[in-house]
């Protein structure tokens, strides 16, 4: 296969680009499988193999308990949110009512609020409800939906032919009936799309158990991992070892959440192109 001369310098940046992207993982991956004293010597290969660091780190943390912790929120959080946004998306774009554009319009103006300043009511409103060192703070607020995934969903929606829909209505389907039947079927890729993203965003959020969270028990990875940190810190006796290793197991479901995703991933980016 002959590379034509001005394809080279974009296959370049390419390869550049995905090095970029892989190195960190590859470094993150080599360290666990090195001694204390080599972890930092940046060597992809180790001069020393020590894969006994991934059953220090079981015995070192509950990462088992903190594992199952996190599928749960990660998993309840993404499917409140997907749920909950595609009902909305789909009100947005089925229905005409006077004001739908200016209602919309305020929903999408509530994404230049920064998180930061919700984040003290939000914890008061939890506070009061008497739900601090819960799992539930960390994915019920997704109940409520969220204006990005309406927003991407909206999009999908309005994609449906409404002779669709009008056919359904004649044959005395309901509105209820309607989004499950039609429109959630044939946005699957984006309903994947949505849930992917958000399981993602809830397996790496840090600050909500930071905030939330006292319990080790109820500790998700990224809690978990600051605190074996943490208790490292106190000791004055650093295992980076242990802590890169655990590192390497949060990131595997990750990994294969997006191996499985990947196909819906860029249906919908095609679809959106299409769209566009």
């Amino acid at each position: 296969m002959t590379i034509s001369p001005r394809r080279l310098p974009f296959l370049l940046f390419l390869t550049a680009a995905t090095f970029a992207f892989v190195y960190p993982l590859v470094w993150l991956v080599s360290a666990s499988l090195k001694p204390r004293s080599q972890v930092f010597d940046n060597r992809l290969i180790p001069a020393v193999f020590q894969p006994e660091n991934y059953v220090r780190v079981w015995e070192a943390a509950p990462v088992m308990r903190w594992l199952v912790n996190s599928l749960t929120v990660g998993f309840m959080a993404a499917a409140a949110v997907t749920l909950s946004s595609a009902v909305v998306a789909f009100g947005f774009a089925y229905f005409r009512f006077r004001g739908r554009n200016l209602l919309f319009g305020v929903l999408l103006s509530t994404m230049m609020l920064p998180g930061a300043v919700t984040m003290i009511p939000v914890y008061l409103i939890w506070n009061q409800l008497g739900m601090i060192d819960t799992q539930i703070p960390l994915w019920a607020q997704n109940l409520f939906g969220s204006a990005f995934y309406v927003f991407l969903l909206r999009q999908f929606f309005l994609g449906i032919p409404r002779e669709l829909f009008e056919a359904a209505r004649v044959d005395g389907c309901g509105y209820f009936g309607m989004f499950r039947r039609i429109a959630f079927p044939l946005c699957k890729p984006a309903l994947v799309i949505v849930f992917v993203f958000e399981f993602k965003a809830s397996w790496s959020d840090l600050m909500k158990p930071l905030i939330y969270l006292q319990t080790p028990d109820y500790f998700t990875m990224p809690r978990g991992l600051k605190q074996i940190i943490d208790a490292f810190a106190l000791s004055g006796h650093y295992e980076w070892e242990i802590a890169i290793a655990a590192s390497v197991i949060a990131v595997v479901p990750m990994i294969v959440l997006f191996a499985f995703g990947q196909r819906y991933i860029l249906d919908g980016v095609a679809t959106t192109a299409q769209k566009g």
